[in-house]
This record gives structure tokens, C-alpha cells and sequence, in this order.
């Protein structure tokens, strides 16, 4: 139902919806699968991603140009039209960034390379409006779906409860630290980037070394401990059979790239296999 209030059109549209039933499943112990996106911003993955049956989408803007395409607002809506979140990885710890990808409409921020407490204060404060933080109030973009909410009062104690806040812990400094990490208010998810977390602890790319698993045994106990869902990356369903058994409650699983060039080099290799029969 939508009215009017001088010139501004509201509507009783709730825009926090999805991002508080992400965390509702997260809280019920739902493991949730995360589809990666690097490059390929197009409504189309979006809609392969949810026939595919991932829960929510995460974005990297770290390694890659992604804030400069074009397209990236356009598959944020695209995603929230087809009732998938997307967690974004910010590039570094910064008001202007935090604040377009939420205004855009993204349900959650992933800090790369947290190592302390007082970097996830200031997240928290972008992330959260007054009184928990300082974000500005933009009631008129993405993340209201474009429909201006008729409470504002009430649409922003729900927006604040849809925000998710994710750690990223990808060195030995952030896993030294960890115990007052995980404390932090308003936490919600813990990420640990195992390959970079490798090559942190001396490791490079020895992501099943015993000093490598040690070090996320321990983040995942702590997060048990504090009731925060720890989350990573794995190279195997036997791997994450392993981490599910422990306690995991979500993953990144794979981006597009991987996707692609794994298809391909399958499709290639057969047609390869076929012509090498019939020559011989």
C-alpha cells in the first residue's frame, strides 16, 4: 500500500526483509552457500546462481575493478529481485565505499585483512545508523528498492538489524588477535581466506597443513564459543564435510572464473577424447 507525504511517494514495502532472513537462517544453524562473482556483473549469473541453489552471493571489490563496471548496481537489484543477498568485500577500510555498496543495496560488508578490534568498531560504525553508528541515511536507492519506507523510525532499527558485519581473517596478526576480534559488538559472520591465511602462517598454499588448520581450528572454537558463524573456502566436499562436522555454518563457494574455465577445459577435453578415438 503506498501514499503520499507532500511530494514523496512511500510504501509499507519492508527492504530489510532479506537481509534479516539471511541472518535468521544463520542464527537456526542453516549452512548457507555463497556464490563468488569477480567479473561477470550480468542479471544472468544472478539468475544462474539462484537455479543453482545458492543462498546468498558474495562480491569481491578488493581484487578486482568491480566498483568502476558499470553493471555492478544493476546486479545488486538483479539480486535482490531473485531474493539473494550479497555480502561485498570492501577494498579497504572506508567510509565512501561502505556506504555506496550499502546504499546500493548489499545486505553485508567483508573487511579483508582484520587484525583488530578497533578496525571492526569503525566498520560497525559506517555499517549502523545513529545511534549504533554514523551512517548516513539514504532512503532512496537500492537498499529501499527504490520505494521510499513510510516509518522511518522503524525502517531504520530494521535496517540496522538486516546489516551484517563480516570479519575477514586472512593473517597471523588477525588470528592473534582473534579473542578480542570475535567480542566485538555487532559481529555477525567470521570468514577466514584460507590461501592468504597460508601464506601468512609460512605455508604458501598448504591450506591442509597442520599449523594452517590449527590456526582456523582455533577461530572456528572461538566463534562456537561466541556464537558467531565462522565461514571459509574449501577445495573439496571432503573438506567441507570436515569443517561442517566442526561447526562451519557457511562457505564462498566458487566465483564465476572458476566455473567457466572448468566447464570449458571438461567440454574441450571431451570433444579432445571423441577426435582422438576416431583417429586412431
Amino acid at each position: 500500500m503506498a501514499k503520499s507525504i507532500g511530494s514523496v511517494r512511500v510504501t509499507d514495502h519492508d527492504p530489510t526483509q532479506l537481509g534479516r532472513q539471511f541472518k535468521k537462517r544463520l542464527k537456526e544453524g542453516k549452512v548457507q552457500l555463497g556464490g563468488m562473482v569477480f567479473e561477470y556483473v550480468r542479471p544472468s549469473l544472478v539468475k544462474l546462481y539462484r537455479l543453482a541453489g545458492f543462498d546468498f552471493i558474495y562480491m569481491d571489490n578488493e581484487h578486482v575493478l568491480m566498483s568502476g563496471l558499470p553493471g555492478t548496481a544493476n546486479f545488486i537489484q538483479a539480486a535482490r529481485d531473485n531474493g539473494l543477498p550479497v555480502i561485498a568485500k570492501i577494498p579497504e577500510l572506508g567510509r565512501a565505499e561502505t556506504g555506496r555498496l550499502l546504499d546500493g543495496g548489499v545486505v553485508g560488508i567483508q573487511l579483508p585483512r582484520t587484525e583488530s578490534r578497533e578496525q571492526l568498531e569503525t566498520l560497525v560504525d559506517y555499517v549502523k545508523y545513529p545511534p549504533v553508528g554514523s551512517r548516513a541515511g539514504a532512503p532512496l536507492f537500492g537498499n529501499v528498492d527504490y520505494q521510499w519506507p513510510a516509518n522511518s523510525r522503524q525502517w531504520l532499527r530494521d535496517a540496522d538489524d538486516a546489516s551484517v558485519v563480516m570479519a575477514h581473517i586472512e593473517t597471523r596478526t588477525g588470528l592473534e588477535n582473534f579473542e578480542d576480534i570475535v567480542a566485538t559488538p555487532h559481529l555477525d559472520m567470521v570468514y577466514v581466506g584460507v590461501f592468504d591465511f597460508s601464506i601468512s602462517m609460512g605455508h604458501p598454499g598448504g591450506m591442509d597443513h597442520p599449523e594452517v588448520q590449527k590456526g582456523m581450528q582455533h577461530i572456528l572454537d572461538l566463534c562456537l564459543k561466541h556464537n558467531v558463524p565462522f565461514g571459509t573456502t574449501t577445495p573439496s566436499a571432503e573438506s567441507a564435510r570436515h569443517w561442517i562436522r566442526r561447526g562451519a555454518s557457511f562457505f564462498e563457494v566458487v566465483d564465476e572464473l572458476t566455473l567457466l574455465a572448468k566447464g570449458a577445459a571438461e567440454t574441450v577435453d571431451m570433444y579432445r577424447e571423441v577426435i582422438d578415438e576416431n583417429i586412431q
